[in-house]
């Protein structure tokens, strides 16, 4: 496993770790780069094309639901002492409720290549955008929590077609993009266990029934700790990881288990691993000043994440 820079292009960085003995995964011997292998036959690993299409009464809904939230109480300070500032959720929220175009970013993600497959049980929806240099590295990128397949948007056209930036073709990439099961428009698990580990396996299943023989993977945030479970599998073709934004218990050879933040572990955790075990494991410290109010709706708590990440429009 490797983690590699950004500020190399990733057969430079595989080429250096090899020769310094670091790279600990299989490498395709002997090849000048034709990465891909035949994809199985069987019916059971079918892969499907997909489109995205949110019924118009779910967004209707949606938008009933923002409308009807009840605000707490405005804040008593002039700064987020006491969390987010109410104006800046309710101008978050009236974006969101009467001015984000869905359809608009449902197009954008239709105009892109899309499939869906079943691994393990449970439907993985992809972005699969094929570089036309036949030689380009495979690439599986991971998004993070909360994220989804449009932080990637930007860099397919990069990725694929580094010539039309400015790059050089040597630097293509195939690009595979898939939502996390249970975000987005992957299938829910309906059983316990789909930690990173068993994602990273279900990625490992997904590049390889693809026909890629070799590939690489990235991700951030969330995302790099599947990258990082990726690497620790170490399956037969992954040539290297590259990680950014990601928890601090990133690397350690821990199980799932022995990384999943338990009382009182949250706390001590530092930087992004509280900042990611906060909205789960400990909801009501996202709420803050709301805890007090039982007619406030907590499903606008996200404005937390609105105070972290500010709007992103997609």
């Amino acid at each position: 496993m490797v983690a590699v820079s950004s500020g190399l292009t990733w057969r430079h960085c595989l080429a250096s770790s090899i020769r310094g003995g670091v790279l600990g995964v299989a490498v395709l011997a002997g090849s000048s780069g034709a990465w891909a292998a035949t994809p199985a036959a069987d019916p059971a690993q079918a892969i499907r094309p997909y489109t995205i299409h949110v019924d118009e009464a779910k967004l209707s809904d949606l938008r009933k639901r923002i409308a009807d939230t009840r605000w707490p109480d405005k804040e008593t300070v002039g700064d987020v002492s006491q969390g987010v500032q109410l104006a800046q959720v309710q101008a978050l929220v009236k974006y969101w409720g009467d001015g984000y175009d869905w359809r608009k970013a449902e197009a954008k993600l239709n105009a892109l290549p899309e499939f869906v497959t079943t691994i393990d049980g449970v439907d993985i929806q992809f972005i699969h955008v094929r570089s036309r240099n036949p030689n380009a590295m495979p690439l599986i990128l991971t998004h993070g929590w909360p994220g989804s397949q449009f932080e990637f948007l930007k860099t397919i056209g990069p990725l694929t077609d580094p010539v039309a930036y400015g790059g050089k073709v040597e630097d293509s990439f195939d690009v595979v993009i898939p939502s996390i099961p249970g975000h987005g428009f992957s299938g829910k698990p309906t059983e316990l266990g789909w930690g990173p580990d068993r994602v990273a396996k279900a990625w490992d299943v997904l590049m390889k029934r693809l026909g890629y023989s070799h590939y690489v993977s990235q991700g951030g945030d969330h995302g790099s700790v599947i990258s990082d479970a990726l690497g620790r599998l170490a399956p037969p073709g992954l040539l290297g990881i590259h990680l950014n934004a990601g928890n601090r218990a990133a690397g350690t050879g821990q199980t799932d288990q022995q990384r999943r933040p338990g009382p009182g572990r949250a706390d001590r955790a530092g930087g992004d691993g509280l900042q990611l075990a906060q909205p789960v494991l400990r909801p009501q410290r996202c709420l803050r000043r709301d805890d007090g109010d039982p007619t406030a709706d907590h499903r606008l708590s996200a404005g937390r994440l609105a105070r972290r990440y500010g709007r992103v429009d997609v």
